[in-house]
């Protein structure tokens, strides 16, 4: 039984483990584009020197023109407030 449940163990470990790694190389594939104003603070990819921070995670302020996110190409056009580009002033 021991021996048995650790086989079993390992099968569905290593199933799983080809699981995560096929949905990453998934993700990895898709498309990403930065969309301006939809970061909730501190909760950023990155911003542009307008918001007077240097990066990931450090935006003090939600929906902050110069801070994004990266979301799928064809997203950010319909968020509310999301823009594709920085706000005037941003790099």
């Amino acid at each position: 039984m021991n021996k048995a449940h650790n086989i079993l163990s390992a099968a569905i470990g290593g199933l799983l483990a080809m699981g995560l790694a096929t949905g990453n190389a998934v993700a990895a594939d898709m498309k990403m584009e930065k969309c301006f104003g939809i970061a909730k603070a501190g909760k950023n990819d990155c911003s542009s020197k307008a918001a007077g921070h240097s990066c990931a995670g450090h935006a003090s302020q939600s929906s902050n023109p110069s801070d994004f996110v990266a979301v799928p190409v064809g997203t950010c056009s319909k968020i509310v407030n999301g823009s594709t580009k920085p706000a005037s002033g941003a790099m």
